[in-house]
């Protein structure tokens, strides 16, 4: 039997100081609750402290990858360039949390290794690294999506002898490639984003090509202050256009399908939004290139034509179009000069997909039979994403099992990304099966959501909010069936995209996010609300007034 405990440490113990723990921190604050913020690292940022690798950016631009709910901070804010890079993201978030005076409620240095939730106290039982013990009311995860990073299953790679790098561990004092033999595996948004920083330093650079990615180019000139005046201005309508568009992006939804208009009319169309750069090409040209499979492949065509007029090598060209999937298979990166990189005479693409790399030498990359030497090898390997983050650390719950345990007896469950059957009290900034979008939006709108379903509880006096089981078929059936209605389903699979979860060995296949839309999602979050919280009200003491 568990001494009682008639007050917490805390109302609420929010898990990452970053986008999500600091939008949560605000917001249960506001409404009274008594929040602490704990945080691994040594700065707060989360994802924009810990990524740190060179060419670092935002995909998003700077009008819509921002918090809309502090006037101070929209008043007072000055972006710099269309495209955030890293450090002016960071820089972001320490003044919203020294504007809105955060830090005083964030604890860093603190690495939470275990939660167990107490039935009879009703409580959470929190152990840090350091041995000491909090408890809580409620318990969220602000941990986000990408920051459980993965090395390749390469046999070798501790006995290579030049210098090593994961992208999400960049050492903070930089790494220096002049001179050097640079090599890099992994081609996600991260890998994309390096490559044209690292290609014109390196002595030499290999790049290690196992699937090419359909990489929107853009550029990335400074804001002005009329740019800024007019966000001011208009910040929450902004937001709001955000926030109705499926991916989340302040932006004109298209009207007419590529396959309703003319050859010359489609060229048209896609070469202005290409043009205008960015997610503007996959947002913007036409209405179902996320949906049907033809449209998504004219897509394709096209951005492989612009692969062949920029990259003067056909070899290269062709290597660097993917045939194995159409465009939106993957999550569509944006590119800063990625195809022009591949022009310089000192940067190498090596084709691992029709030659795989057998093994990491004491000297470099063994692809087949060919070592290539080199001082240095970058991974970009990306993340165990979604899931991974809250798997990482022992989450207990009320039957005595893990998170993990539970998604991978189960699979993965929860109910619409925010809770789980069996873990009450617990909630989730950015959870599996939440939207397929622009980050900020979501994390935003997800802690004004959980705010008002705190306040309702406090209010109804209902001591345990927990999803119900039905909740969690029905939000995963839901999930499937989004997905399958876009490309990304069928072509996710081609294409081992991370959302379809089996990149990661051992993980099973399955739906990590809800492609069905953000504006859609929040629709199903306003009906849970309105209803009362019908699905996450889970046995007799949850019932309420």
């Amino acid at each position: 039997m568990t001494d009682t405990i008639t007050k917490p440490d805390y109302d609420a113990l929010v898990i990452g100081a970053g986008f999500s723990g600091l939008a949560m921190l605000h917001h249960l604050r506001e409404a009274g609750f008594n929040t602490h913020v704990v945080d691994g690292s040594d700065g707060i940022g989360g994802t924009w402290w810990i990524n740190r690798y060179p060419g670092v950016r935002t995909d998003s631009e700077y009008s819509y990858y921002s918090f809309s709910f502090s006037k101070e901070v929209r008043e007072e804010w000055v972006w710099k360039q269309r495209y955030p890079a890293g450090d002016e993201v960071l820089a972001y978030l320490e003044f919203v949390a020294d504007r809105l005076d955060l830090r005083r409620d964030i604890e860093l240095n603190t690495f939470v290794e275990r939660a167990v939730y107490d039935e009879d106290a009703n409580l959470w039982r929190v152990t840090y690294r350091d041995g000491r013990t909090v408890t809580t009311r409620y318990l969220v995860s602000g941990m986000g999506v990408l920051s459980q990073p993965v090395f390749p299953a390469i046999p070798g790679i501790e006995t290579f002898r030049g210098e090593k790098y994961h992208a999400a561990r960049w050492p903070r004092e930089g790494v220096s490639f002049e001179g050097k033999r640079v090599g890099i595996i992994g081609l996600g948004a991260s890998g994309i984003q390096i490559v044209p920083v690292v290609g014109p330093q390196a002595k030499e650079f290999f790049v290690f090509q196992r699937t090419p990615n359909y990489i929107v180019e853009t550029t990335n000139e400074g804001v002005t202050d009329e740019q800024m005046q007019h966000l001011r201005e208009n910040y929450d309508a902004i937001f709001e256009k955000a926030a109705r568009h499926p991916f989340g992006v302040a932006m004109e939804p298209a009207e007419h399908s590529a396959l309703e208009v003319s050859p010359e009319e489609r060229e048209r169309i896609f070469t202005a939004k290409w043009n205008e750069g960015g997610f503007h090409f996959a947002n913007e040209c036409f209405n179902d290139l996320a949906t049907n499979p033809e449209a998504s492949e004219l897509a394709a065509e096209f951005i492989r034509s612009k692969i062949r007029e920029t990259v003067k090598d056909p070899a290269t060209a062709e290597l660097l179009s993917p045939r194995s999937y159409t465009f939106n298979g993957k999550r569509v990166p944006t590119g800063h000069n990625y195809y022009a990189t591949f022009n310089l005479d000192t940067v190498h693409l090596i084709d691992t997909k029709s030659t795989p790399i057998t093994r990491i030498s004491e000297k470099g990359v063994v692809v087949g039979d060919t070592e290539y030497e080199l001082d240095m090898i970058i991974f970009a390997t990306g993340f165990d994403a979604m899931t991974g983050t809250l798997t990482a650390i022992d989450i207990v719950g009320r039957d005595g099992r893990t998170l993990e345990q539970k998604w991978g007896e189960e699979g993965l469950k929860t109910n619409l990304g925010i809770g789980v059957h069996g873990y009450p009290n617990f909630f989730v900034s950015l959870g599996p099966q939440t939207p397929y979008a622009n980050l900020v939006v979501p994390i935003q709108m997800g802690a004004q959501w959980l705010q008002q379903l705190l306040v309702w509880a406090r209010d109804h006096g209902v001591e345990r909010i927990e999803a119900t089981p039905e909740s969690e078929e029905a939000w995963a059936e839901e999930t499937v069936r989004a997905a399958k209605a876009t490309v990304m389903y069928e072509e996710g699979k081609k294409a081992g995209a991370w959302f379809m979860g089996d990149n990661i060995p051992g993980k099973r296949e399955e739906v990590n996010v809800y492609m069905g839309g953000h504006g859609t999602y929040q629709d199903f979050c306003k009906a849970e609300a309105e209803a009362g919280y019908p699905t996450f009200r889970y046995g007799a003491e949850t019932v309420g007034a």
